[in-house]
This record gives structure tokens, C-alpha cells and sequence, in this order.
């Protein structure tokens, strides 16, 4: 009966067509041209490399695509028993005829041809959102990108503000910021000026959500002008900080960002957690890890003082999980967002939307989101998600709890696709 149900309610989920909420997605050039484009994302990079392929086999200067699969193929019979390695294979399958269920050094070739005559049809990019069953995606745009030259409709901008917290103080992170906004910042309210024109110009160009990564060690809070004016002023001129001062300066940019989503009505995603540059000497985008001394105790204050901004957190580590469902199960303003990174698969998806279905608001939570590089990684993950929310929903709702299938139905159709809506102000 399970087994029935789960493929009944995979069946209807598998027609909602989907918004996803978070990705990075070039808009110029979304789509794949190669197959190099697809096997060069982190994961398998950073898998092969962690399996004994040379940093310098992946990365060698010069290197071409079809020679750089190659390399990567010799080393997938180590990596067959991941997640990651079934994506591919699906991908392969639904958009290049492939029809074994491995990738090797005897079949590679035939793949990367067909794969490539069929990236270079003129219409490839509406056909991957086709067949993926994705009508929008959200992005995951610089501060100072113009934002022309693409369908923001299809493509919805969404502002990434990690530089201006964090790296204010390199001088081409200000001469961007000049650039961008035409201001020339030389204190707190100039500094807040340009800030507030950026948010000005994404929300021209259909801008539906802020966002922004953070390390375990910041705590957001709103310094004291007489805190931040000193240090900022050593930021502006370029002068070295202790990392007190940096904190300040973070902290206050931070929380004037915060304060212009609130300003300009948009979510402020958090992605929180992750140490940048664990691993010195990994693979470019393989270097960085997480660690359990988060807490989301360290936003409180911010949760509290903008009530009226709503907040999307991603977590990483499992523990992260059971504490961002209890405080969206308390906070109006929490929604738990997506299955980020270290979390994205199966064994942590199955355990955390558990927690997530049955604690926590329904109108509160975002299923999934992607957070892919190229439009042909969208069917997999997002089939991956699907299979897990069909079980959850027939073995906790239907079978435990005696609710319809409809009923059931109703539920997955609204964490997949309806809190993007009504959240992001999206249709």
C-alpha cells in the first residue's frame, strides 16, 4: 500500500510546474554547452579529488572540456554510491538519451557528443526549463550588476549582499560600490544612502528577495553610531582593522541591509553557517565546511527587531535543523528555507522535513530550492526532493493520520511550489 500511495502522490506532484527560489543561475548563459559545463560543478570536482585525483588534473591551466570529463569519468567508479553521481545519471538520461546506468571510460565519448549536439540547439535553454518542469528561477545576483540583458521575469534577480558586510573594506569593493550607486561614501549616512539606492535599482528590476551566507561566528546586532564611525572611517581609507573594528563595520552594514528589506517590503534569506577555506588546498568552491557552533540564538535580536521582514534561513548541520524548526514553530517571521549544501541529501532531506511537516506552520515553510550553476541540474535535485516528499507525505499524513490524498496533496503542492508564491510575492 505504501510503495502505491508514494508513486500516486509522486505521480501528481510530478505535474506542478516550480519556481526555484534560490540558485546560480547566469542568466546569460544558463544552460550547459558541454559536458564539461555539468561534471565541472564543485560536487564532482571536490568528490573526485577527495576519492585521489590530483587538485592539478582538475585544474591544469588550459585544459580542455572534453579532456577534462575524461578525467573525471576514470574516477566515477569511486563515486557511483553518491547522490550526486545519481543526479547526473538522471540528467544524462532524461536529456541525452542515455540509456546505461553508468558512466564509463568505454561510453563516455558517445555521451559528450550527443550531450553537445543537443546543448547546441538554439531553443536548448527553453527546453531544459521545459522538461524540468520550471517556469522561473530565482538568482543570485552581485550588488552592481545592471541587471540588463536578461528576462527578469523568468529570471528574478534576487540581491546577494556578502560583499558589502564582509569585505567593505577591500578597495575595489568600494570603487563597485561608487560605481554602482554614484555616491561617494565617507560615512555612516552616506554609507546607508548607497545602500538604500542599490535596494532601489533591484527593486526597478523585479528584485524579490535579499540574501546573503554567513559564518558560525557572526552574531547580528545594531552598533552604536559611536561604535562604527572610527572603524568604518579606518574601512573607507583603507587602513588595517583589528577584527573587533571589521565586526562593527559588518554588523553595521548588515543591519542597515535589514533595514531597507524592511524599507522595500523583501525577504532577507539567511544561509547560515558556513566556514569559508576549510580545507586551504581544495578544488576551487571545495574548500568550504561547517561546524555545530551556530546557533540561531545569535539572531534573536534581529528576528525581534524586524518583525515585519520575513526571513527564509537555511541551516546546515542537523542540529541547526531542530533549532531553526522551533523557532519558526515560535517567530512569525521565520520560514524554513530549502535543504542547503552539506544537508541536500536524502538521509538529512527525510529526517528534516519530517521535523519541518509536523512542528512548524505550513505556511511557513519552502520545500526546496536547487541552488544549481546550470539549468540541467534542476530535474534531478528537484526529483530528488519530490520522492522524499511523496513518502513523507503517504507514510506520516495519509497512512499515519488517516488524512486524504488530497488532503496530502494539497500539503506538498503548497511547501513545493504556493509559500514561493505567497512569500516571495512571486506567481
Amino acid at each position: 500500500m505504501s510503495a502505491d500511495l508514494t508513486a500516486r502522490l509522486l505521480t501528481e506532484l510530478d505535474r506542478l510546474v516550480l519556481i526555484d527560489p534560490h540558485t546560480h543561475i547566469n542568466p546569460h548563459a544558463p544552460a550547459s554547452k558541454t559536458l564539461a559545463d555539468i561534471m565541472g560543478y564543485h560536487y564532482y570536482t571536490e568528490l573526485a579529488h577527495s576519492a585521489g585525483l590530483a587538485k592539478s588534473r582538475i585544474e591544469e591551466p588550459g585544459l580542455g572540456p572534453k579532456e577534462k570529463v575524461g578525467r573525471l569519468v576514470e574516477w566515477l567508479d569511486k563515486l557511483d554510491n553518491t547522490i550526486q553521481v545519481s543526479w547526473l545519471i538522471e540528467l544524462c538520461q532524461r536529456f541525452f538519451g542515455f540509456q546505461d546506468d553508468r558512466i564509463t571510460p568505454k561510453n563516455w565519448e558517445a555521451l559528450y557528443d550527443n550531450a553537445a549536439k543537443k546543448m547546441a540547439e538554439s531553443d536548448w535553454e527553453t527546453q531544459c526549463l521545459k522538461q524540468s518542469g520550471i517556469e522561473k528561477v530565482f538568482l543570485t545576483n552581485d550588488f552592481d550588476d545592471p541587471l540588463a540583458g536578461f528576462d527578469t521575469e523568468r529570471y528574478i534577480p534576487c540581491l546577494r549582499t556578502d560583499d558589502l558586510v564582509f569585505h567593505l573594506a577591500k578597495p575595489e569593493v568600494r570603487q563597485r560600490l561608487a560605481k554602482a550607486t554614484q555616491i561617494d561614501v565617507t560615512n555612516t549616512a552616506t554609507l546607508k544612502d548607497a545602500i538604500n539606492k542599490l535596494f532601489v535599482h533591484f527593486v526597478k528590476n523585479n528584485v524579490k528577495a535579499c540574501a546573503i551566507s554567513l559564518p558560525p561566528s557572526f552574531t547580528p546586532r545594531q552598533p552604536g553610531l559611536h561604535e562604527v564611525r572610527a572603524p568604518l572611517q579606518k574601512a573607507l581609507n583603507g587602513e588595517a582593522m583589528t577584527a573587533d573594528e571589521s565586526a562593527r563595520v559588518s554588523e553595521f552594514v548588515f543591519w542597515s541591509i535589514a533595514e531597507c528589506c524592511a524599507d522595500h517590503k523583501l525577504p532577507f534569506d539567511l544561509m547560515i553557517g558556513v566556514n569559508r577555506r576549510v580545507y586551504r588546498d581544495g578544488v576551487y568552491q571545495g574548500q568550504d565546511l561547517f561546524d555545530q557552533r551556530v546557533s540561531l540564538i545569535q539572531y534573536q535580536e534581529l528576528f525581534n527587531a524586524f518583525p515585519q521582514v520575513t526571513f527564509p534561513v537555511s541551516v546546515l548541520a542537523q542540529a541547526s535543523n531542530m533549532e531553526l524548526v522551533s523557532y519558526a514553530w515560535i517567530f512569525p517571521n521565520v520560514v524554513t528555507n530549502g535543504h542547503w549544501w552539506y544537508s541536500n541529501i536524502p538521509a538529512h532531506i527525510t529526517v528534516d522535513t519530517r521535523a519541518r511537516l509536523q512542528a512548524a506552520p505550513r505556511t511557513k515553510q519552502i520545500g526546496y530550492y536547487s541552488d544549481m550553476y546550470k539549468l540541467e541540474f534542476a530535474w534531478p535535485k528537484f526529483q530528488m526532493y519530490r520522492r522524499i516528499l511523496a513518502r513523507v507525505l503517504a507514510e506520516d499524513f495519509v497512512i499515519d493520520r488517516r488524512w486524504t490524498e488530497t488532503q496530502a496533496l494539497d500539503l506538498g503542492k503548497q511547501v513545493l511550489r504556493g509559500n514561493v508564491e505567497t512569500i516571495f510575492g512571486v506567481k
